[in-house]
């Protein structure tokens, strides 16, 4: 399994946030892998192995949000591994906000990293955020389809989302095409990845825009959870089938 190279000072600063995950964890219960091989493979190399799949790479200085970011996994990571990139974490639950900023400020990231309390859907049509992103990233937040309308809409033109999973199959590709097709997408690529120590098999699908999102899209809050895209629209083609 590749993954990115890291400075010493990097490795380091991972260390330091597995200790600032276990110091919040007694506080509130942010993720229950934070010891051993649950945080260096389960949370570490899952959020890192898929900037080695990009081509071309990313590298430089880039703005990227992490949408639903709970304990702040991937986005601190991910941070830490690109040491010139710009961070937003969004998640709606502010006492995991309130964690995840401290955890930065400790890591020194406070210049790098922004962190936000406040829904996907929200986020989507403000005008701060929308199309803004280089990069845009969702790690186990809800279906593909729903994941898909939250991070498209904050894209920018050369912008790139990744919606981490575990286990994908033809019909959850299918679902997440006809997503994309709705919100200006197209799905780029899907990467497979095995993680070691049998931590099990990971996939990434990345998305880019072919045009601006449109304007209806994220739909208000609640919406695309209750009414994925992909399902609205199979529902809409099998009405008018039976017409």
């Amino acid at each position: 399994m590749k993954l990115i190279p890291l400075s010493p000072a990097q490795r380091q600063a991972l260390v330091l946030l597995q200790q600032q995950l276990r110091q919040w964890n007694s506080r509130c219960n942010l993720t229950r892998l934070v010891e051993g091989d649950d945080y260096w493979v389960a949370q570490v190399q899952d959020s890192l192995w898929p900037l080695t799949r990009l081509d071309p790479p990313f590298h430089g200085p880039l703005r990227g949000v992490d949408v639903g970011t709970g304990g702040g996994i991937p986005g601190l990571v991910l941070a830490i591994a690109l040491p010139q990139s710009h961070w937003v974490l969004v998640d709606s639950v502010q006492h995991k906000c309130t964690a995840v900023q401290a955890m930065a400020n400790a890591l020194g990231l406070k210049a790098r990293v922004e962190v936000v309390c406040e829904r996907a859907e929200v986020l989507g049509q403000d005008a701060h955020h929308r199309g803004r992103f280089d990069l845009a990233v969702a790690r186990g937040v809800a279906a593909a389809p729903v994941v898909a309308e939250y991070l498209a809409p904050l894209l920018g033109p050369c912008g790139l989302a990744l919606l981490y999973r575990g286990r994908w199959s033809a019909e959850d590709h299918q679902a997440l095409q006809r997503a994309a097709q709705q919100l200006g997408c197209r799905i780029r690529a899907r990467e497979r990845c095995l993680l070691p120590r049998q931590r099990g098999q990971r996939h990434v699908l990345v998305l880019e825009p072919q045009m601006s999102c449109p304007v209806p899209y994220p739909r208000a809050v609640g919406v695309p959870a209750r009414h994925p895209l992909a399902t609205a629209l199979s529902s809409l083609q099998t009405s008018d089938a039976n017409r």
